[in-house]
Protein backbone atom coordinates (compact mmCIF):
# COMPACT_ATOMS: atom_id res chain seq x y z
CA UNK A 1 0.00 0.00 0.00
CA UNK A 2 1.55 3.31 -1.05
CA UNK A 3 1.60 6.69 0.69
CA UNK A 4 -0.05 9.81 -0.71
CA UNK A 5 2.03 12.14 1.49
CA UNK A 6 5.43 11.63 3.12
CA UNK A 7 7.00 14.03 5.63
CA UNK A 8 10.75 13.56 6.16
CA UNK A 9 13.74 15.16 7.88
CA UNK A 10 11.76 16.06 10.98
CA UNK A 11 11.98 15.68 14.73
CA UNK A 12 8.86 13.63 15.28
CA UNK A 13 7.56 13.12 18.82
CA UNK A 14 5.01 10.38 18.32
CA UNK A 15 3.65 10.05 21.91
CA UNK A 16 3.74 6.32 21.11
CA UNK A 17 5.68 4.50 23.86
CA UNK A 18 6.58 1.74 21.38
CA UNK A 19 8.30 4.23 19.04
CA UNK A 20 8.75 7.58 20.81
CA UNK A 21 10.74 9.33 18.08
CA UNK A 22 11.22 9.21 14.33
CA UNK A 23 12.31 11.41 11.46
CA UNK A 24 9.60 10.62 8.92
CA UNK A 25 5.95 9.68 8.62
CA UNK A 26 4.04 8.25 5.65
CA UNK A 27 0.36 9.11 5.23
CA UNK A 28 -2.19 7.47 2.99
CA UNK A 29 -5.14 9.79 2.43
CA UNK A 30 -6.36 10.53 5.98
CA UNK A 31 -4.51 7.81 7.92
CA UNK A 32 -0.94 7.28 9.04
CA UNK A 33 0.55 4.45 7.02
CA UNK A 34 3.92 4.10 8.72
CA UNK A 35 6.43 5.89 10.94
CA UNK A 36 10.20 5.54 10.68
CA UNK A 37 13.34 6.90 9.04
CA UNK A 38 13.56 9.07 5.94
CA UNK A 39 14.62 6.46 3.41
CA UNK A 40 12.07 3.86 4.48
CA UNK A 41 9.18 6.33 4.42
CA UNK A 42 10.16 7.84 1.05
CA UNK A 43 10.20 4.34 -0.40
CA UNK A 44 6.47 4.12 0.42
CA UNK A 45 5.53 7.18 -1.64
CA UNK A 46 3.19 6.24 -4.47
CA UNK A 47 2.85 7.75 -7.94
CA UNK A 48 1.53 11.29 -7.74
CA UNK A 49 2.17 11.45 -4.01
CA UNK A 50 3.68 14.49 -2.27
CA UNK A 51 7.01 14.52 -0.48
CA UNK A 52 7.66 17.29 2.06
CA UNK A 53 11.04 18.03 3.61
CA UNK A 54 10.48 19.36 7.12
CA UNK A 55 14.03 20.76 7.30
CA UNK A 56 14.36 19.74 10.92
CA UNK A 57 11.02 21.06 12.10
CA UNK A 58 9.34 19.32 15.03
CA UNK A 59 6.09 17.40 14.71
CA UNK A 60 3.63 16.06 17.30
CA UNK A 61 0.14 14.61 17.18
CA UNK A 62 -2.41 17.33 16.51
CA UNK A 63 -2.95 19.60 19.49
CA UNK A 64 -6.45 19.49 20.98
CA UNK A 65 -8.03 22.12 23.23
CA UNK A 66 -10.10 20.20 25.77
CA UNK A 67 -12.08 23.20 27.03
CA UNK A 68 -13.39 25.79 24.57
CA UNK A 69 -16.54 27.84 24.19
CA UNK A 70 -16.32 27.74 20.42
CA UNK A 71 -19.48 29.69 19.62
CA UNK A 72 -18.47 32.44 22.03
CA UNK A 73 -14.90 32.38 20.74
CA UNK A 74 -16.09 32.70 17.14
CA UNK A 75 -18.63 35.43 17.87
CA UNK A 76 -16.19 37.10 20.25
CA UNK A 77 -13.98 37.94 17.32
CA UNK A 78 -16.75 40.42 16.42
CA UNK A 79 -17.26 41.93 19.93
CA UNK A 80 -15.70 44.76 21.92
CA UNK A 81 -12.41 43.37 23.21
CA UNK A 82 -11.74 44.53 26.77
CA UNK A 83 -9.09 41.92 27.49
CA UNK A 84 -5.97 43.64 28.78
CA UNK A 85 -7.69 46.95 29.53
CA UNK A 86 -5.51 48.52 32.22
CA UNK A 87 -8.08 50.83 33.79
CA UNK A 88 -11.71 51.85 33.74
CA UNK A 89 -10.82 54.75 31.44
CA UNK A 90 -9.03 52.38 29.05
CA UNK A 91 -12.11 50.13 28.96
CA UNK A 92 -14.45 53.09 28.41
CA UNK A 93 -12.31 54.36 25.53
CA UNK A 94 -12.53 50.97 23.81
CA UNK A 95 -16.29 50.83 24.39
CA UNK A 96 -16.81 54.33 23.02
CA UNK A 97 -14.81 53.50 19.89
CA UNK A 98 -16.97 50.43 19.26
CA UNK A 99 -20.14 52.38 20.00
CA UNK A 100 -19.29 54.83 17.23
CA UNK A 101 -18.67 52.08 14.69
CA UNK A 102 -21.39 51.74 12.04
CA UNK A 103 -20.87 47.96 12.07
CA UNK A 104 -22.09 47.27 15.60
CA UNK A 105 -25.56 45.88 16.24
CA UNK A 106 -28.31 47.41 18.41
CA UNK A 107 -26.98 45.72 21.55
CA UNK A 108 -23.36 46.63 22.25
CA UNK A 109 -21.61 43.53 23.57
CA UNK A 110 -18.10 42.73 24.66
CA UNK A 111 -16.00 40.80 27.15
CA UNK A 112 -12.64 40.59 28.85
CA UNK A 113 -12.59 43.31 31.57
CA UNK A 114 -11.07 42.40 34.90
CA UNK A 115 -10.97 44.72 37.92
CA UNK A 116 -7.83 43.07 39.27
CA UNK A 117 -6.02 44.62 36.29
CA UNK A 118 -7.27 48.11 37.23
CA UNK A 119 -5.57 50.37 39.81
CA UNK A 120 -8.72 50.85 41.92
CA UNK A 121 -9.82 47.16 41.90
CA UNK A 122 -13.36 48.58 42.07
CA UNK A 123 -16.27 47.25 40.05
CA UNK A 124 -17.49 49.61 37.30
CA UNK A 125 -21.09 50.82 37.26
CA UNK A 126 -24.00 51.39 34.93
CA UNK A 127 -23.43 55.13 35.43
CA UNK A 128 -19.94 54.78 33.95
CA UNK A 129 -21.44 53.31 30.80
CA UNK A 130 -24.35 55.74 30.73
CA UNK A 131 -21.95 58.66 30.25
CA UNK A 132 -20.75 57.30 26.91
CA UNK A 133 -23.59 55.00 25.76
CA UNK A 134 -26.90 56.31 27.12
CA UNK A 135 -29.12 55.41 24.20
CA UNK A 136 -28.58 51.70 23.53
CA UNK A 137 -28.27 48.65 25.77
CA UNK A 138 -24.78 47.45 26.70
CA UNK A 139 -23.74 44.06 28.11
CA UNK A 140 -20.05 43.37 28.74
CA UNK A 141 -18.95 40.09 30.31
CA UNK A 142 -15.87 40.04 32.50
CA UNK A 143 -12.82 37.94 31.65
CA UNK A 144 -14.06 34.97 33.67
CA UNK A 145 -17.49 35.04 32.03
CA UNK A 146 -19.09 34.94 35.49
CA UNK A 147 -20.04 38.60 35.79
CA UNK A 148 -21.56 41.16 33.44
CA UNK A 149 -21.38 44.96 33.38
CA UNK A 150 -24.50 46.57 31.95
CA UNK A 151 -25.83 50.09 31.52
CA UNK A 152 -29.11 51.57 32.73
CA UNK A 153 -30.79 50.97 29.37
CA UNK A 154 -30.07 47.24 29.68
CA UNK A 155 -31.29 47.18 33.30
CA UNK A 156 -34.57 48.81 32.23
CA UNK A 157 -35.09 46.38 29.36
CA UNK A 158 -34.58 43.52 31.82
CA UNK A 159 -36.91 45.11 34.38
CA UNK A 160 -34.23 45.13 37.07
CA UNK A 161 -34.73 47.64 39.90
CA UNK A 162 -34.31 47.78 43.69
CA UNK A 163 -37.24 45.39 44.12
CA UNK A 164 -35.92 42.66 41.83
CA UNK A 165 -34.91 39.61 43.88
CA UNK A 166 -31.65 37.78 43.27
CA UNK A 167 -32.33 34.74 41.09
CA UNK A 168 -31.27 31.28 42.28
CA UNK A 169 -27.56 30.84 41.64
CA UNK A 170 -27.01 34.54 40.93
CA UNK A 171 -26.63 37.95 42.52
CA UNK A 172 -27.49 41.52 41.54
CA UNK A 173 -24.85 43.85 42.95
CA UNK A 174 -26.57 46.69 44.81
CA UNK A 175 -25.71 50.13 46.13
CA UNK A 176 -26.37 51.47 49.61
CA UNK A 177 -30.03 52.22 48.78
CA UNK A 178 -30.59 48.78 47.25
CA UNK A 179 -30.42 49.95 43.63
CA UNK A 180 -28.75 47.78 40.99
CA UNK A 181 -25.24 49.07 40.31
CA UNK A 182 -24.89 47.53 36.85
CA UNK A 183 -22.92 44.40 37.85
CA UNK A 184 -24.62 41.02 37.62
CA UNK A 185 -23.06 37.85 38.96
CA UNK A 186 -23.55 34.28 37.73
CA UNK A 187 -27.17 33.38 36.85
CA UNK A 188 -28.29 36.99 37.37
CA UNK A 189 -26.68 37.73 34.01
CA UNK A 190 -29.50 35.79 32.39
CA UNK A 191 -31.94 38.49 33.46
CA UNK A 192 -30.32 40.70 30.81
CA UNK A 193 -28.88 38.26 28.28
CA UNK A 194 -32.27 36.66 27.62
CA UNK A 195 -33.27 39.94 25.96
CA UNK A 196 -30.33 40.02 23.55
CA UNK A 197 -31.34 38.75 20.09
CA UNK A 198 -29.64 35.44 19.39
CA UNK A 199 -27.58 34.83 16.30
CA UNK A 200 -29.02 32.17 14.01
CA UNK A 201 -27.16 28.86 13.64
CA UNK A 202 -26.23 29.94 10.10
CA UNK A 203 -24.68 33.16 11.43
CA UNK A 204 -22.81 31.22 14.09
CA UNK A 205 -21.57 28.74 11.48
CA UNK A 206 -20.25 31.60 9.36
CA UNK A 207 -18.37 33.01 12.35
CA UNK A 208 -16.98 29.53 13.07
CA UNK A 209 -15.53 29.25 9.59
CA UNK A 210 -13.28 32.21 10.29
CA UNK A 211 -12.60 30.97 13.81
CA UNK A 212 -11.39 27.54 12.69
CA UNK A 213 -8.90 29.22 10.37
CA UNK A 214 -7.40 30.81 13.47
CA UNK A 215 -7.40 27.44 15.24
CA UNK A 216 -5.39 25.84 12.44
CA UNK A 217 -2.91 28.71 12.49
CA UNK A 218 -2.17 28.06 16.17
CA UNK A 219 -1.82 24.30 15.67
CA UNK A 220 -5.20 22.98 16.80
CA UNK A 221 -6.81 19.99 15.15
CA UNK A 222 -9.66 19.41 17.61
CA UNK A 223 -11.74 20.98 20.37
CA UNK A 224 -13.95 19.93 23.26
CA UNK A 225 -16.78 22.46 23.18
CA UNK A 226 -18.84 23.72 26.14
CA UNK A 227 -21.45 25.96 24.50
CA UNK A 228 -25.12 25.21 23.97
CA UNK A 229 -27.74 24.07 21.46
CA UNK A 230 -27.18 26.81 18.88
CA UNK A 231 -23.50 25.94 18.81
CA UNK A 232 -24.35 22.28 18.20
CA UNK A 233 -26.71 23.23 15.38
CA UNK A 234 -24.03 25.41 13.78
CA UNK A 235 -21.46 22.63 14.03
CA UNK A 236 -23.91 20.23 12.39
CA UNK A 237 -24.43 22.71 9.56
CA UNK A 238 -20.69 22.85 8.96
CA UNK A 239 -20.49 19.05 9.16
CA UNK A 240 -23.33 18.61 6.65
CA UNK A 241 -21.70 21.06 4.26
CA UNK A 242 -18.32 19.35 4.50
CA UNK A 243 -16.81 22.51 6.00
CA UNK A 244 -16.04 21.31 9.52
CA UNK A 245 -12.25 21.07 9.68
CA UNK A 246 -11.78 20.46 13.39
CA UNK A 247 -12.68 17.35 15.35
CA UNK A 248 -15.28 18.43 17.90
CA UNK A 249 -16.39 16.74 21.10
CA UNK A 250 -19.69 18.43 21.99
CA UNK A 251 -20.65 18.64 25.63
CA UNK A 252 -24.32 19.04 26.54
CA UNK A 253 -25.55 21.75 28.98
CA UNK A 254 -27.30 20.20 31.95
CA UNK A 255 -30.50 22.13 31.20
CA UNK A 256 -30.77 19.91 28.11
CA UNK A 257 -30.28 16.70 30.09
CA UNK A 258 -33.91 15.56 29.88
CA UNK A 259 -33.88 16.01 26.11
CA UNK A 260 -30.59 14.15 25.74
CA UNK A 261 -31.88 11.24 27.81
CA UNK A 262 -35.25 11.39 26.06
CA UNK A 263 -33.78 10.82 22.60
CA UNK A 264 -31.30 8.25 23.88
CA UNK A 265 -28.02 10.12 23.40
CA UNK A 266 -24.97 8.50 24.95
CA UNK A 267 -21.44 9.75 25.37
CA UNK A 268 -19.37 8.85 22.31
CA UNK A 269 -22.24 8.97 19.84
CA UNK A 270 -21.22 10.54 16.54
CA UNK A 271 -18.25 10.21 14.22
CA UNK A 272 -14.63 11.33 13.97
CA UNK A 273 -15.72 14.93 13.30
CA UNK A 274 -18.56 15.54 15.73
CA UNK A 275 -19.44 13.39 18.74
CA UNK A 276 -21.25 13.67 22.05
CA UNK A 277 -19.04 14.20 25.10
CA UNK A 278 -20.39 14.84 28.59
CA UNK A 279 -23.18 16.69 30.38
CA UNK A 280 -21.89 20.04 31.70
CA UNK A 281 -22.86 21.28 35.18
CA UNK A 282 -21.72 24.40 37.05
CA UNK A 283 -20.94 23.83 40.72
CA UNK A 284 -19.84 27.38 41.47
CA UNK A 285 -18.59 30.68 40.07
CA UNK A 286 -15.07 31.97 39.44
CA UNK A 287 -12.08 33.52 41.17
CA UNK A 288 -12.19 36.93 39.45
CA UNK A 289 -15.59 38.07 40.76
CA UNK A 290 -14.94 36.07 43.97
CA UNK A 291 -17.88 33.75 43.37
CA UNK A 292 -15.94 30.45 43.50
CA UNK A 293 -17.39 28.39 46.38
CA UNK A 294 -14.87 28.14 49.22
CA UNK A 295 -14.57 26.13 52.44
CA UNK A 296 -13.25 29.23 54.24
CA UNK A 297 -13.84 32.90 53.39
CA UNK A 298 -11.86 34.92 50.91
CA UNK A 299 -8.91 36.85 52.30
CA UNK A 300 -10.00 40.26 53.63
CA UNK A 301 -13.63 39.39 52.84
CA UNK A 302 -14.75 37.43 55.91
CA UNK A 303 -18.42 37.13 54.94
CA UNK A 304 -17.78 35.83 51.41
CA UNK A 305 -17.72 32.08 50.77
CA UNK A 306 -18.57 32.46 47.08
CA UNK A 307 -21.69 31.25 45.29
CA UNK A 308 -22.95 27.69 45.01
CA UNK A 309 -24.53 27.59 41.56
CA UNK A 310 -25.81 24.01 41.80
CA UNK A 311 -26.34 22.58 45.26
CA UNK A 312 -25.10 19.12 46.15
CA UNK A 313 -28.52 17.47 46.20
CA UNK A 314 -29.46 18.72 42.74
CA UNK A 315 -26.02 17.86 41.42
CA UNK A 316 -26.37 14.31 42.70
CA UNK A 317 -29.75 13.96 41.02
CA UNK A 318 -28.42 15.18 37.66
CA UNK A 319 -25.18 13.19 37.69
CA UNK A 320 -26.98 10.02 38.71
CA UNK A 321 -29.56 10.41 35.94
CA UNK A 322 -26.92 11.12 33.32
CA UNK A 323 -24.77 8.18 34.37
CA UNK A 324 -27.70 5.78 34.34
CA UNK A 325 -28.43 6.88 30.76
CA UNK A 326 -24.82 6.34 29.60
CA UNK A 327 -23.82 9.99 29.64
CA UNK A 328 -20.62 11.03 31.34
CA UNK A 329 -20.62 14.30 33.28
CA UNK A 330 -18.22 17.21 33.43
CA UNK A 331 -18.56 19.71 36.26
CA UNK A 332 -17.15 23.23 36.50
CA UNK A 333 -15.54 23.54 39.94
CA UNK A 334 -13.20 26.39 40.88
CA UNK A 335 -13.29 26.72 44.67
CA UNK A 336 -12.16 24.09 47.17
CA UNK A 337 -15.69 23.65 48.50
CA UNK A 338 -17.03 23.14 44.97
CA UNK A 339 -14.35 20.54 44.20
CA UNK A 340 -15.05 18.76 47.50
CA UNK A 341 -18.79 18.62 46.84
CA UNK A 342 -18.28 17.45 43.26
CA UNK A 343 -16.00 14.65 44.41
CA UNK A 344 -18.57 13.58 47.01
CA UNK A 345 -21.19 13.39 44.26
CA UNK A 346 -18.90 11.44 41.94
CA UNK A 347 -18.01 9.04 44.74
CA UNK A 348 -21.68 8.27 45.31
CA UNK A 349 -22.35 7.88 41.59
CA UNK A 350 -19.37 5.55 41.13
CA UNK A 351 -20.97 3.34 43.78
CA UNK A 352 -24.22 3.41 41.81
CA UNK A 353 -22.32 2.46 38.68
CA UNK A 354 -20.72 -0.50 40.47
CA UNK A 355 -24.16 -1.61 41.58
CA UNK A 356 -25.45 -1.28 38.04
CA UNK A 357 -22.65 -3.51 36.77
CA UNK A 358 -23.35 -6.09 39.49
CA UNK A 359 -27.07 -6.27 38.80
CA UNK A 360 -26.98 -5.88 35.02
CA UNK A 361 -23.81 -7.70 34.03
CA UNK A 362 -25.30 -8.88 30.75
CA UNK A 363 -26.27 -5.38 29.64
CA UNK A 364 -24.30 -2.37 28.46
CA UNK A 365 -22.57 -0.98 31.55
CA UNK A 366 -21.40 2.48 32.45
CA UNK A 367 -18.28 1.72 34.51
CA UNK A 368 -16.04 3.30 31.87
CA UNK A 369 -17.83 6.65 31.80
CA UNK A 370 -15.19 9.39 31.64
CA UNK A 371 -16.43 11.87 34.22
CA UNK A 372 -14.48 15.13 34.46
CA UNK A 373 -13.95 18.16 36.65
CA UNK A 374 -13.38 21.35 34.71
CA UNK A 375 -10.70 23.65 36.15
CA UNK A 376 -9.98 21.99 39.55
CA UNK A 377 -8.60 25.43 40.31
CA UNK A 378 -8.09 25.08 44.06
CA UNK A 379 -8.45 21.79 45.86
CA UNK A 380 -8.10 20.98 49.56
CA UNK A 381 -5.17 18.66 50.33
CA UNK A 382 -7.54 15.99 51.66
CA UNK A 383 -9.32 15.91 48.31
CA UNK A 384 -6.22 15.86 46.09
CA UNK A 385 -5.96 12.04 45.77
CA UNK A 386 -9.66 11.52 45.15
CA UNK A 387 -9.76 12.22 41.40
CA UNK A 388 -7.38 9.35 40.73
CA UNK A 389 -9.16 7.09 43.20
CA UNK A 390 -12.50 7.69 41.51
CA UNK A 391 -11.21 7.72 37.93
CA UNK A 392 -12.17 11.39 37.45
CA UNK A 393 -10.35 13.38 34.76
CA UNK A 394 -8.72 16.68 35.76
CA UNK A 395 -9.49 19.07 32.89
CA UNK A 396 -7.31 22.11 33.54
CA UNK A 397 -6.09 25.22 31.71
CA UNK A 398 -2.42 26.21 32.16
CA UNK A 399 -2.80 29.89 31.25
CA UNK A 400 -5.36 30.33 34.01
CA UNK A 401 -2.51 29.97 36.50
CA UNK A 402 -0.31 32.62 34.93
CA UNK A 403 -3.25 34.97 34.37
CA UNK A 404 -4.66 34.53 37.85
CA UNK A 405 -1.62 34.22 40.11
CA UNK A 406 -1.91 37.67 41.73
CA UNK A 407 -5.65 37.21 42.24
CA UNK A 408 -5.08 33.76 43.74
CA UNK A 409 -2.47 35.12 46.15
CA UNK A 410 -4.69 38.07 47.08
CA UNK A 411 -7.99 36.22 47.49
CA UNK A 412 -6.81 32.78 48.67
CA UNK A 413 -3.64 33.70 50.54
CA UNK A 414 -1.66 30.71 51.78
CA UNK A 415 -4.23 28.37 50.22
CA UNK A 416 -3.01 29.41 46.75
CA UNK A 417 -0.25 26.80 46.95
CA UNK A 418 -2.99 24.22 46.41
CA UNK A 419 -4.29 25.92 43.27
CA UNK A 420 -3.63 25.10 39.60
CA UNK A 421 -1.92 22.00 40.97
CA UNK A 422 -1.05 20.14 37.76
CA UNK A 423 1.89 18.20 39.20
CA UNK A 424 -0.18 17.19 42.20
CA UNK A 425 -2.95 15.88 39.95
CA UNK A 426 -0.55 14.02 37.67
CA UNK A 427 1.46 12.48 40.51
CA UNK A 428 -1.75 11.34 42.20
CA UNK A 429 -2.48 9.20 39.13
CA UNK A 430 -5.29 11.30 37.70
CA UNK A 431 -5.56 11.77 33.94
CA UNK A 432 -4.71 15.41 33.25
CA UNK A 433 -6.03 17.02 30.07
CA UNK A 434 -5.34 20.60 29.00
CA UNK A 435 -7.29 23.36 27.26
CA UNK A 436 -7.63 27.14 27.20
CA UNK A 437 -11.20 28.04 28.24
CA UNK A 438 -11.26 30.37 25.22
CA UNK A 439 -12.46 33.07 24.87
CA UNK A 440 -11.60 33.65 28.55
CA UNK A 441 -7.97 32.96 27.61
CA UNK A 442 -6.32 32.88 24.20
CA UNK A 443 -7.15 29.70 22.32
CA UNK A 444 -3.49 29.37 21.25
CA UNK A 445 -1.87 26.26 22.78
CA UNK A 446 1.73 27.57 22.77
CA UNK A 447 1.15 30.04 25.65
CA UNK A 448 -0.47 27.15 27.53
CA UNK A 449 2.52 24.92 26.88
CA UNK A 450 4.85 27.69 28.07
CA UNK A 451 2.76 28.25 31.22
CA UNK A 452 2.73 24.54 32.06
CA UNK A 453 6.50 24.07 31.94
CA UNK A 454 7.55 27.45 33.39
CA UNK A 455 4.70 28.72 35.63
CA UNK A 456 5.67 32.15 34.27
CA UNK A 457 4.10 34.82 32.11
CA UNK A 458 5.55 35.95 28.81
CA UNK A 459 7.29 38.85 30.57
CA UNK A 460 9.03 36.42 32.92
CA UNK A 461 7.00 37.26 36.01
CA UNK A 462 6.91 36.32 38.80
CA UNK A 463 10.59 35.39 38.37
CA UNK A 464 12.93 32.67 37.06
CA UNK A 465 11.56 29.91 39.27
CA UNK A 466 7.93 30.59 38.40
CA UNK A 467 4.83 30.65 40.59
CA UNK A 468 4.75 27.65 42.94
CA UNK A 469 7.38 25.95 40.76
CA UNK A 470 6.77 22.56 42.37
CA UNK A 471 3.70 22.33 40.10
CA UNK A 472 5.65 22.60 36.81
CA UNK A 473 5.40 19.83 34.22
CA UNK A 474 7.89 18.45 31.73
CA UNK A 475 7.41 19.10 28.03
CA UNK A 476 6.49 15.47 27.45
CA UNK A 477 3.80 15.59 30.14
CA UNK A 478 2.45 18.84 28.73
CA UNK A 479 2.24 17.68 25.12
CA UNK A 480 0.62 14.46 26.37
CA UNK A 481 -2.05 16.57 28.11
CA UNK A 482 -2.77 18.43 24.85
CA UNK A 483 -2.81 15.31 22.66
CA UNK A 484 -3.05 11.75 23.98
CA UNK A 485 -4.95 12.73 27.12
CA UNK A 486 -7.56 14.52 25.00
CA UNK A 487 -8.10 11.34 22.97
CA UNK A 488 -8.35 9.24 26.14
CA UNK A 489 -10.81 11.72 27.63
CA UNK A 490 -13.12 11.61 24.62
CA UNK A 491 -12.84 7.85 24.04
CA UNK A 492 -10.96 8.35 20.77
CA UNK A 493 -7.61 6.87 21.70
CA UNK A 494 -8.03 4.18 19.07
CA UNK A 495 -8.10 6.86 16.37
CA UNK A 496 -6.24 9.89 17.69
CA UNK A 497 -3.65 11.07 20.17
CA UNK A 498 -0.43 9.60 18.83
CA UNK A 499 1.51 9.24 15.59
CA UNK A 500 1.28 5.54 14.83
CA UNK A 501 0.06 3.33 11.97
CA UNK A 502 -3.70 3.39 11.38
CA UNK A 503 -4.28 6.53 13.45
CA UNK A 504 -5.93 9.51 11.79
CA UNK A 505 -3.38 11.90 10.29
CA UNK A 506 -3.89 14.95 12.51
CA UNK A 507 -0.50 16.60 13.02
CA UNK A 508 1.00 19.84 14.32
CA UNK A 509 4.33 21.08 12.92
CA UNK A 510 6.50 23.57 14.84
CA UNK A 511 9.24 25.93 13.67
CA UNK A 512 11.55 24.54 16.36
CA UNK A 513 11.51 21.58 18.71
CA UNK A 514 9.71 22.47 21.96
CA UNK A 515 11.37 19.47 23.63
CA UNK A 516 14.85 20.95 23.21
CA UNK A 517 14.09 24.70 23.17
CA UNK A 518 14.99 26.57 26.35
CA UNK A 519 12.01 27.72 28.42
CA UNK A 520 12.92 31.37 27.76
CA UNK A 521 12.55 30.81 24.01
CA UNK A 522 9.42 28.67 23.92
CA UNK A 523 7.19 31.60 23.01
CA UNK A 524 9.39 32.31 19.98
CA UNK A 525 8.27 29.02 18.42
CA UNK A 526 5.65 29.35 15.71
CA UNK A 527 3.23 26.84 14.21
CA UNK A 528 4.49 26.26 10.68
CA UNK A 529 1.81 23.79 9.59
CA UNK A 530 -1.30 21.96 10.73
CA UNK A 531 -2.69 18.84 9.09
CA UNK A 532 -6.21 17.58 9.74
CA UNK A 533 -7.36 14.33 8.17
CA UNK A 534 -4.13 14.17 6.18
CA UNK A 535 -4.61 17.59 4.58
CA UNK A 536 -2.67 20.78 5.18
CA UNK A 537 -5.07 23.29 6.73
CA UNK A 538 -2.28 25.75 7.51
CA UNK A 539 1.21 25.84 6.01
CA UNK A 540 3.98 28.45 5.96
CA UNK A 541 6.70 26.56 4.06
Amino acid sequence: MSATLVLTNGRIHTMNPQQPQATAVAIRHNHILAVGDDDAMRALLGPGGEWVDLHGRALTPGLVDAHVHFQHFALGLQLVNLDGATSLDDALTRIQTAHRSPLTAHWLQGRGWRIDDWPTHAFPTAADLDRIVPDRPVCLRDKSGHAAWVNTRALRIAGIDQHTPDPPGGQIQRGAAGQATGILFEDAMELVTRHIPRETPAQIAAAMQAAQQHCWQVGLTGLHDFDGRDCFLALQLLREQGELGLRIVKNVPVYRLEHAIGVGLRSGFGDDWLRIGSVKIFADGALGPRTAAMLAPYENDPSNLGIVVTDKEEMMEKVSAASAAGLSVTIHAIGDRANHDVLDVYEAVREEEKSHITHHASRITHHALRHRIEHVQIIHPADQPRLAQLGIIASMQPTHATSDMEMADAHWGERARHSYAWRTMLDSGALLVFGSDAPIEKIDPLPGIHAAVTRRRADGSPGPAGWFPEQKLTMSETIFAFTTAAALTSGQAGRLGMIAPDKLADLTIYSADPFTTSPDELLDITIDATLVDGQFKHRTF
